[in-house]
């Protein structure tokens, strides 16, 4: 193979399973189709069973990839653990897990955060993802290895009082990452991308005129988009970044500018 084809094939994703967990909407449903058009066959992972089954179907329709729906409240212990159990026994094995599903919900201040509240945050944005990165990673390392891609926020690196749970919750998420990315390399690799504002079901509460304001002190001039980060996650399953483990990525247009 010439090095020109080679190069190419480094974005390919072809024989390879992708796991993304919030993939029904969202960032998540733009990454599981971005994985299924590299070549990637796919299982989409949310709470609400008939909208993985409607972005498993348009998936397939679209790439011609072989799109698996699985019900999984990433929440949950005991769902993660028959995740990764239907995952093998339909597909057989599995090459990357974005661990993608989170929650921040709205609160009326910091002492209005309940046991319940802080709880389920944390078992969403930070037990689930633990819990997944574990078991799908072991299975990885005795596999053909893998990459691993965690979805944080950029409010992890700089939070404010009004999503402080989340952030909290998503800067383990940091942290696991760069456990991951020792645990079993060279064969698995695990990154962390942090988004900042991006244009999701989350804006829709956002107060008026707080999306305007937010693309004004942007040095692109908008907030983000969904399809902004399918490039970069195609890139961190696949290859091309067989050198990259451990990564903080920041997609936040600019704002903070570094770490």
């Amino acid at each position: 193979m010439s090095a020109p084809s080679r190069r190419s094939a480094m974005f390919e994703l072809s024989g390879k399973v992708a796991v993304v967990t919030g993939g029904s909407r969202g960032i998540g449903r733009a990454m599981a189709e971005g994985l299924a058009a590299a070549g990637a066959d796919l299982v989409v992972a949310s709470r609400k069973l008939d909208a993985c089954e409607r972005a498993a179907r348009e998936i397939a329709e679209t790439t011609g990839r072989r799109v698996l729906p699985v019900r999984c409240h990433v929440g949950d212990w005991a769902d993660c653990d028959a995740l990764v159990e239907t995952v093998y026994a339909e597909l057989g094995h599995c090459e990357v897990l974005v661990n993608n599903a989170g929650m921040s919900p709205l609160y009326d201040g910091l002492t209005a955060v309940t046991a319940e509240l802080y709880d389920k945050v944390h078992a969403v944005n930070a037990r689930g993802p633990f819990r997944l990165a574990a078991l799908f990673g072991d299975r990885m390392a005795a596999g053909d290895g893998g990459s691993i891609i965690n979805v944080s926020t950029a409010g992890s690196l700089r939070p404010t009082a009004v999503e402080l749970p989340y952030a909290m919750a998503k800067a383990g998420l940091n942290a696991l990452t760069l456990g991951l990315a020792g645990a079993w390399a060279p064969k698995v690799r695990a990154n962390v991308i942090l988004p900042g504002a991006f244009e999701t079901d989350i804006t829709l509460a956002w107060p008026e005129g707080f999306k305007e304001q937010a693309a004004a002190i942007n040095p692109m001039g908008r907030i983000g988009v969904p399809d902004d980060l399918v490039g970069l996650c195609v890139f961190l399953a696949s290859d091309a970044s067989s050198y990259i483990n451990g990564a903080q990525i920041l997609a936040d247009g600019g704002l903070y500018r570094s770490l």
